[in-house]
């Protein structure tokens, strides 16, 4: 296990150090706390989720929350659209786009080709490099659920299109006090946006309706709040689905409970789900106050910020196990809750089943090769995770 949390500390402290500094600060400060100049800091997953889940005194438009982040980027109609009922639509409209069945098709038809060789490849003895594959995958079950068409039999737009979305998710490694953008790095979001965003105007006038986009044409959301959508949903699905995969093969190994996953493969929905609770690929959620409210015995202001530490009230409930059941105070805390619940948590739970099914389909052990942290990212991650069947 100490082998297991001192990859993980690696990953987060070369991701993003202020992150790990509060992290660390969250594991001492009880329930909740007001640290001044960070605001209101959570630090237990029924708090968190009560937070998450009461609308009226919480918004994610003001500081502290994504959508202040994204309506520098793209204007105050993405603001209202967080809060809003628009966005309700959306996920509504969307939301069988995102069920178990769909996810399964979607991960099949976007990652099934390459998963194939992928096995071949541990089959023959190679190294592969987990981390790489991840960010290919994911961009093409992107671009795949989006409707973007890349025009490309290679690996490498895949690549760009998860770089991308990297770039513009490392804007905001300074926002850990405040959501708020300078000029120049405003400007510098929405070139990438741009880059992000180039099959988005094709796709919003030619894609299906079992598509993002296409679902947006038919509701006639407009080009700019789609634009704005495409880029956040695109970041989203990539950068935390490739973290998670990744991190729980590695966890796997350095655990060495892929030996019991090989000997039952009952085991995988607990090996999906503890990876996922203790990599916590989003490990901090921000809400601004929208209204004054009490939260466990405490009065919290309107306009204050609140940090929900994900990651440490995930983790309180213990190390990776597998075997571990059900922890009802954490429920699924890594896919946040309430309406903004990710949408989509079986994408990428399907995503890590199948990179696991595709690791233990051999019989055979894995052995971690060599392997290096992402510098300088938003959501900490494998640079590279190069790994071998025994």
């Amino acid at each position: 296990m100490k082998t297991a949390q001192r990859h993980e500390t690696r990953l987060l402290l070369a991701g993003n150090a202020a992150l790990f500094a509060l992290l660390r600060t969250g594991r001492h400060i009880g329930r909740a706390r007001r640290i001044p100049r960070l605001g209101w800091v959570v630090a237990d997953p029924v708090l968190a989720r009560r937070i998450l889940n009461d609308h009226a005194h919480f918004s994610m438009a003001g500081e502290g929350g994504v959508g202040h982040l994204w309506s520098q980027l793209f204007g105050p109609d993405m603001a209202r659209f967080f809060d809003g009922a628009r966005h309700a639509e959306v996920r509504t409209r969307a939301r069988d786009l995102f069920t178990e069945e769909s996810a399964a098709e979607l991960v099949r038809r976007s990652q099934g080709g390459r998963l194939a060789v992928l096995r071949e490849r541990l089959a023959a003895g190679e190294v592969v490099d987990i981390a790489d594959t991840t960010r290919v995958l994911a961009g093409r079950m992107v671009a795949d659920l989006m409707g973007l068409e890349l025009n490309a039999a290679g690996d490498e737009p895949y690549r760009r299109l998860f770089a991308a979305g990297e770039r513009l998710a490392s804007l905001a490694l300074g926002t850990v006090t405040s959501t708020s953008l300078s000029p120049e790095v405003i400007e510098q979001g929405r070139l990438i946006a741009r880059d992000l965003t180039r099959g988005v105007d094709e796709g919003y006038r030619t894609a299906g309706a079992d598509t993002v986009l296409g679902r947006c044409r038919e509701m006639d959301l407009g080009l700019p709040l789609t634009r704005g959508l495409a880029t956040l949903l695109t970041v989203a699905g990539t950068e935390t689905g490739a973290s998670g995969t990744s991190r729980t093969v590695a966890l796997l190994h350095d655990t060495g409970q892929m030996h019991r996953l090989l000997a039952d493969p009952a085991l995988m929905a607990g090996a999906v789900r503890e990876g996922l609770r203790v990599s916590t690929p989003a490990p901090v959620i921000g809400r601004r106050v929208a209204r004054d409210v009490e939260v466990d015995g405490r009065l919290m202001r309107a306009g204050e910020q609140v940090m929900l530490l994900t990651y440490v009230a995930d983790n309180a409930a213990g190390p990776f196990d597998i075997t571990r059941g059900y922890v009802p105070e954490t429920r699924q805390l890594w896919f946040g809750a309430g309406r903004h619940l990710c949408l989509g948590a079986a994408v990428a739970r399907t995503q890590v089943t199948r990179m696991l099914e595709t690791l233990i389909a051999g019989g055979r052990p894995w052995r971690v090769v060599s392997r290096r942290a992402a510098r300088r990212v938003l959501v900490p991650t494998y640079a590279s995770l190069r790994v071998r069947s025994e």
